[in-house]
């Protein structure tokens, strides 16, 4: 009767064990991808700003011109 207190009991630490882990593995994954999203739009940052600092200035100073 005791041994089967033991392994119900391990399958109920086994199950706690699995539920943290899948837990801390899903954090880790969100982190690792917010990670490589951030890495991305740093890369961009100074490029995409030039871009839309040229189209902003073809948009008033053609307009401009033209009048």
């Amino acid at each position: 009767m005791a041994e089967e207190e033991k392994k119900t009991s391990g399958a109920i630490r086994m199950a706690a064990i699995d539920n943290i882990m899948a837990d801390i593995k899903y954090k880790a994954q969100i982190m690792a991808r917010t990670n490589k999203l951030e890495s991305g739009i740093m890369d961009s940052g100074i490029p995409g700003f030039v871009a839309g600092a040229a189209i902003a200035l073809i948009l008033v100073v053609v307009p401009v011109m033209l009048m």
